[in-house]
């Protein structure tokens, strides 16, 4: 076989990731809550309401990803310096008053938020599926959701209360962090059917993400200040 005859080399992994869900990705960035969000005109009330649902979906993904620790995919991309149930209770102290943190998470009124967690739970049956997930979250917590933590403790004048979800004390420096992490998933190796599979996951968690924008969405206008 010559140079010429030989198969196309595939993507890697991470790239074939970040390029298969562009468009997705760009969907979800783009919601009517977001904006207002970031323009300072959601009430705290509302980003409360944006909080709890985070919560029950990193409730789901924190606890997948503990009960598959030992998925060879899992274990190469999970970290406890990621997770951010803690942050997140944190931050709805500030936000909301009196929240307890030990409420049952099924008590939070979304049909999106239970169904992107249902997702989640259903993403244990392979651990690639779940590092899809993982890779959705919390890679764009390190890089889009560090622009966002700085805009809303502008917008706020928060001074730095209220944003701990943005906050990786464990992760001084993200793009070093995120270009490790990328290079472990590149390393795995996985074939053409794989790597496929992960890619379609990931367009299913920025879709399951949209869809929870939506529904905020669509209470914008008495979740405004």
């Amino acid at each position: 076989m010559t140079v010429l005859d030989a198969a196309p080399a595939l993507p890697r992994l991470s790239t074939a990731m970040r390029e298969g869900s562009r468009a997705e990705h760009e969907a979800a960035e783009g919601s009517l809550f977001m904006s207002e969000l970031l323009a300072g005109r959601i009430s705290p009330a509302g980003y409360a309401a944006y909080l709890r649902r985070l919560r029950v979906v990193y409730a789901a993904l924190e606890g997948a990803v503990r009960r598959q620790a030992s998925d060879p995919v899992v274990a190469a991309v999970a970290d406890p310096a990621l997770e951010r149930l803690a942050a997140l209770d944190a931050d709805l102290a500030h936000w909301a008053p009196g929240t307890d943190p030990a409420a049952p998470l099924d008590a939070v009124d979304s049909p999106a938020a239970h169904a992107y967690a249902d997702r989640i739970t259903a993403a244990e049956a392979w651990g690639g599926l779940l590092a899809a997930h993982h890779y959705t979250r919390y890679l764009g917590d390190l890089s889009g959701g560090q622009a966002i933590g700085r805009l809303l403790d502008r917008e706020f004048s928060l001074d730095g209360a209220g944003t701990a979800f943005y906050a990786f004390p464990g992760i001084p420096k993200p793009k070093p962090y995120k270009d490790a992490y990328r290079a472990r998933l590149d390393a795995l190796g996985l074939g053409e059917a794989e790597v496929d599979r992960i890619v379609g996951e990931v367009k299913a968690a920025f879709g399951l993400n949209q869809a929870l924008f939506a529904e905020l969405g669509e209470q914008v206008e008495r979740l405004r200040r």
